[in-house]
């Protein structure tokens, strides 16, 4: 997932304006995060950037399946066992998270993590694996069996082994509050780039539309698009940054959790909308889904649109956006 950012004016070159673009680059949630703000000085960015980066570091420390004292964890560690009392911000991200299942048909799945570890993307991978492998990883994934309790806030995994993780909306999720924050500290435009997962709003501090480069998935330093973008979400999928290549075949990342097999025959997914975190479980459904299928479920959807790039270089858009 990655963008990059056309500015008219460069970091640290101030405009005949009272404020300006201002960025931090941070290593958040085991990727890197870019943020963004118009302001009067550098002082004041800084100050501002440092309450988004707090909270995202909150949203990390109740999210993460890798940290052993986040409540993410302790519903992994009593999955098959019993149910565990959840924060209600946490108890409403997995809500909605079986939510996006069910609209995708469970090509978006935060059970997908009981699949860790059969496929690796470093390089090293150069075979499949054994159908056995597969197919005994594969029972454990299934958003139908998270059982939530509204009145008690609890969830519980019913199957010994199930696993959770928000690697597909927590990004997504984690921008969001970001961008909360800063509004709410009258933060007028900015941007918060969670490793490709945009949250923008406003404008630039020349008054011009933040600009948005969507990176060519057939040469990563190249362009395919050109945008300008004021408000809302912006999150892309691509084939291009984790894959593995086994007889001469290129696999990404992106693996359907009803098969355990990488998703083919697309090269990048790109969905626009208002919702930061739909966007992010969006993006990875639609190239689990296909052309045919993820393109008619998003122009389904209200404020959400998509660019598909296929495998062979066609371009395939919804019913709102035409690129010449």
């Amino acid at each position: 997932m990655r963008f990059i950012f056309l500015f008219s004016l460069f970091f640290g070159v101030l405009s005949s304006k009272s404020q300006d673009n201002f960025s931090e680059k941070l290593m958040l949630m085991g990727n890197q995060f870019e943020i963004t703000v118009v302001a009067e000085n550098k002082d004041s960015a800084s100050v501002l950037i440092g309450l988004a980066v707090e909270e995202i570091k909150r949203i990390e420390s109740l999210i993460s399946s890798w940290d052993k004292l986040s409540q993410t964890s302790l519903i992994n560690r009593n999955a098959g066992l019993f149910a565990v009392k959840v924060d209600l911000e946490l108890y409403n991200l997995i809500s909605r998270s079986i939510a996006i299942s069910q609209l995708t048909d469970g090509a978006f799945d935060i059970t997908f993590a009981s699949m860790e570890g059969v496929w690796v993307f470093d390089g090293t991978m150069t075979s499949f694996p054994l159908k056995s492998e597969i197919e005994k990883f594969l029972s454990k994934v299934g958003y139908e069996n998270i059982v939530l309790d509204d009145e008690n806030h609890t969830v519980f995994l019913k199957n010994k082994g199930m696993k959770i993780s928000f690697g597909g909306i927590g990004k997504g999720y984690a921008a969001y509050k970001a961008k909360k924050i800063l509004v709410e500290n009258k933060v007028v435009s900015g941007i918060i780039n969670a490793s490709g997962d945009l949250s923008i709003w406003g404008k630039q501090a020349t008054g011009e539309p933040w600009k948005v480069a969507i990176t060519n998935p057939f040469n990563n330093e190249g362009i395919f698009a050109v945008l300008p973008f004021s408000e809302g979400s912006i999150v892309t999928s691509g084939n291009y940054e984790k894959f593995t290549v086994i007889n001469g075949e290129k696999y990404s990342h992106i693996i359907n959790p009803k098969t355990g097999i990488p998703a083919q025959g697309i090269a990048s997914v790109t969905i626009f909308s208002m919702n930061a975190e739909l966007a992010d479980a969006l993006a990875t459904a639609v190239f689990v889904m296909g052309k045919e299928v993820g393109l008619d479920r998003i122009n389904q959807l209200q404020d959400t649109e998509c660019v598909i790039i296929d495998t062979e270089g066609g371009i395939i858009t919804s019913n709102n956006i035409k690129i010449d």
